[in-house]
C-alpha cells in the first residue's frame, strides 16, 4: 500500500546555512562545510523562506521510501551538528600482555596509524585516517586516542578501520579480547 503524502521537518539553527539544489545538500556553520547528495532517493526538499527549516516530502511512497525520510533528515541534523559542534570519538586499547603501541606519521599530507607489538607481532598495522579528519593521543589518560572531525561518517568510518585492523585472527575470541574499541562517543565542543 502506498501512503500519498509523508513529510518530516529539520529546524536550522541561526548560525548554519543550508542549500538545496537537485537533492544535493550543503550545509556551511562555523566550523566548516558539508555536502551531501540524495539523488538516489525520490525526496522532494523544500527549504523554508526565512531559511530556518528544510522540509523532506514524498509523494506516493511505499513503505521503504517512507522510512528512508527519517534516514536523509538524521543525516542531515547529523551535518548541522558536525559543523556547529563536530565530532569526537574516544578509542581504548585493551591488552592482556603485550602492550599496543600507536603512533600517528604524515605521509604526503595524510595522516596514517601505525599499531605496532599487537598480540606481540612484528606486523606494523597501518591505517590512513580520511580527509578532514584529526587523530589526538590523550596526554591524560593510559592508552587512549581521540578520533575526531566534522563528517560523523568519515570519524566513524576511520575508528571502524582502526578497531578492524586489530581483529584476532585463528584465535579464540572470548579468550583473547586484545585490540582497539570505541569506548566513547560525543562532540567536540
Amino acid at each position: 500500500m502506498r501512503l500519498i503524502y509523508s513529510t518530516r521537518t529539520i529546524e536550522i539553527p541561526e548560525q548554519v546555512t543550508v542549500a538545496v539544489k537537485a537533492r544535493e545538500v550543503a550545509v556551511k556553520g562555523p566550523k566548516g562545510s558539508l555536502q551531501r547528495s540524495f539523488k538516489h532517493i525520490a525526496v522532494d526538499f523544500t527549504l523554508a523562506e526565512d531559511g530556518k527549516s528544510l522540509k523532506c516530502d514524498v509523494w506516493f511512497g511505499s513503505r521503504e521510501t517512507i522510512a528512508a525520510i527519517r534516514t536523509v533528515c538524521s543525516h542531515i541534523e547529523n551535518m548541522i551538528t558536525g559543523v556547529t559542534k563536530g565530532f569526537k570519538y574516544k578509542m581504548r586499547f585493551c591488552y592482556a600482555h603485550f602492550p599496543i603501541n600507536v603512533t600517528s606519521v604524515k605521509e604526503g599530507g595524510k595522516d596514517i596509524v601505525e599499531i605496532r607489538n599487537f598480540l606481540g607481532e612484528k606486523k606494523v598495522r597501518r591505517v590512513p585516517l580520511l580527509d578532514g579528519v584529526n587523530y589526538l593521543r590523550t596526554a591524560d589518560v593510559k592508552d587512549q586516542i581521540e578520533i575526531s572531525g566534522i563528517d560523523i561518517t568519515k570519524v566513524s568510518l576511520s575508528c571502524a578501520q582502526i578497531s578492524q585492523s586489530t581483529a584476532v585472527k585463528n584465535k579464540d575470541i572470548r579468550k583473547f579480547l586484545d585490540g582497539i574499541y570505541v569506548s566513547e562517543k560525543g562532540n567536540l565542543a
